[in-house]
């Protein structure tokens, strides 16, 4: 069965589907672990989660901006078992102590302030922000709901992945609805 990424409803599913199959006996490979691969378009990662009932699909967008490649995830076992490529930046966002927070607006820029990337919080629809920069040191601007933070002198080498946790003492994120509400 392929699943196309239908956001956090569609990626809580793919979850819940694993998390049954486990509930009712069926053994989830861990030793192979989660396949992750860009497919041939680039315009998505597909996540290959094998089970004792055969292999389960479901598809992360990759985005692109000019040659700067970023892509949206973290919900779930699965996502957060997953071995991603190596992309320089991992951006983890948390808020109020919640884990999980989605809808937050991305501005970064380069040492000498030049803006190299700006994401849109609707792009956002996880608590992990993958982000494929050359090395160099940058800052990243940050906003969730009006309240921006901002980290300051990130450092990116060669074969390396950073990650930088952004933190907001509330959570503001956008109140998440039921499609038809």
């Amino acid at each position: 069965m392929k699943l196309c990424r239908v956001g956090w409803v569609g990626r809580a599913l793919v979850t819940a589907v694993v998390a049954v199959g486990l509930w009712y006996g069926w053994e989830s490979r861990a030793d192979a672990g989660v396949t992750v691969r860009i497919v041939p378009t680039g315009d998505a990662l597909e996540l290959e989660i094998p089970t004792d009932i055969g292999p389960q699909k479901d598809q992360i967008p990759l985005y692109r901006q000019g040659s700067i490649r970023y892509f949206s995830s973290g919900i779930g076992l699965v996502e957060r078992e997953a071995d991603y490529p190596p992309f320089s930046l991992k951006l983890v966002f948390t808020a109020g102590g919640k884990p999980f927070v989605t809808g937050v607006a991305i501005t970064v820029r380069d040492a000498k302030g030049t803006t190299v990337l700006t994401v849109p919080a609707e792009h956002i629809t996880g608590p992990w922000l993958f982000i494929d920069l050359p090395d160099g040191t940058y800052e990243v601007s940050a906003t969730l709901g009006g309240q921006v933070q901002v980290a300051k002198g990130i450092k990116l080498g060669r074969g390396k992945v950073t990650t930088q946790h952004v933190r907001w003492s509330e959570d503001r994120s956008p109140r998440l609805t039921a499609s038809g509400e």
